[in-house]
C-alpha cells in the first residue's frame, strides 16, 4: 500500500498514514473533557491503528476514555507516563527524548519539548516529548511546547505539525502562540507546516474570540519569518495527501 496522508481530527489529534502504517497522536475523540467542550462534532473512530503517540499526560492530550476505545497495537507515552495508562489492554512503551522505536517500518523518535508534563499541577513528574516520524517523509509533531533554539536540530523536515493556540483567551508557559509557532517554523525549515491545537475546544464560561484567527495569523507570520515553508490550514476531519 502506498501513500502518505495527514488528517487533523481536532486539537492535537492527528492521524498519520504512511504507506499502510497508521499512527494517531494525542487522541482526544470525545465531545468533552473536564470543563472543555468541542466546538465541532467528535470525529468518527479512526479504525485500526499501529500505534498511538502521546506527547504528555494532560487530559486534553492523554484522554483515557478515548484511548480505551481505540484498536491500537501499541501506545507510546513519555517517560513517567506508563503508570497513568497501566489499566489499558494495549501494549505500553515509554520513550524519553532521544529514544527511537520502529513501528511497522516507520521510525518513531521522541524529541525534546518544553512543557510541564505532569498529569495534574501537583502530580508526579513526567516528561513531555514531541515526535519525529520518518519513513519516506519526515514529519514532526510538536505536541505542546515552548519555542526553543534546539528545534533547529530537528531539520530537515518535510512536514511540521505545530500548535498555534489553546482553548482559552490566554496561553500559559509551555505553549506557542501563532507568532512563536511561525518562529519555530523558521528554525525547523519544513517544506510544509500545518497548524494544530486551535479552534477545537472551548470553556463555555470564558469569553470566546474568533477561533480562526490564530491559524490565519500563523500563515501570515510564516510568510515573513519562514517564506520557504508552505502553510496548509485544515479543518477538523480534513485530510491532506502528501505523497
Amino acid at each position: 500500500m502506498s501513500g502518505v496522508a495527514v488528517t487533523w481530527l481536532g486539537h492535537a489529534t492527528v492521524l498519520l498514514e504512511l504507506a499502510g502504517t497508521r499512527l494517531l497522536t494525542d487522541s482526544l475523540l470525545r465531545g468533552r473533557v473536564a470543563h472543555l467542550r468541542r466546538r465541532v462534532p467528535p470525529p468518527a473512530p479512526p479504525g485500526r491503528l499501529d500505534a498511538v503517540l502521546v506527547s504528555h499526560l494532560h487530559r486534553d492530550h492523554l484522554d483515557l476514555p478515548s484511548l480505551r476505545g481505540l484498536d491500537a497495537g501499541v501506545v507510546i507515552v513519555p517517560r513517567g507516563g506508563a503508570r497513568v495508562v497501566r489499566g489499558l489492554s494495549h501494549e505500553i512503551v515509554e520513550l524519553a527524548a532521544g529514544d527511537e522505536l520502529a513501528v511497522r517500518g516507520v521510525s518513531v523518535r521522541a524529541v525534546e519539548a518544553l512543557h510541564d508534563g505532569r498529569r495534574s499541577p501537583v502530580g508526579r513528574p513526567a516528561d513531555t516529548i514531541g515526535f519525529i516520524v520518518a519513513q519516506s517523509l519526515r514529519i514532526y509533531f510538536a505536541g505542546d511546547t515552548e519555542l526553543f533554539d534546539a528545534m533547529a536540530g530537528f531539520a530537515p523536515l518535510d512536514v511540521a505539525l505545530l500548535p498555534v493556540a489553546g482553548w482559552g483567551p490566554r496561553l500559559g508557559p509551555g505553549h506557542m502562540d501563532a507568532e512563536q509557532a511561525a518562529a519555530a517554523a523558521a528554525l525547523l525549515r519544513p517544506d510544509l507546516a500545518v497548524p494544530i491545537h486551535w479552534g477545537t475546544l472551548a470553556a463555555p464560561a470564558l469569553r470566546r474570540g474568533d477561533p480562526d484567527e490564530p491559524p490565519r495569523r500563523f500563515r501570515a507570520r510564516c510568510a515573513v519569518l519562514a517564506p520557504t515553508t508552505r502553510v496548509e490550514l485544515l479543518r477538523p476531519g480534513e485530510s491532506l495527501a502528501l505523497a
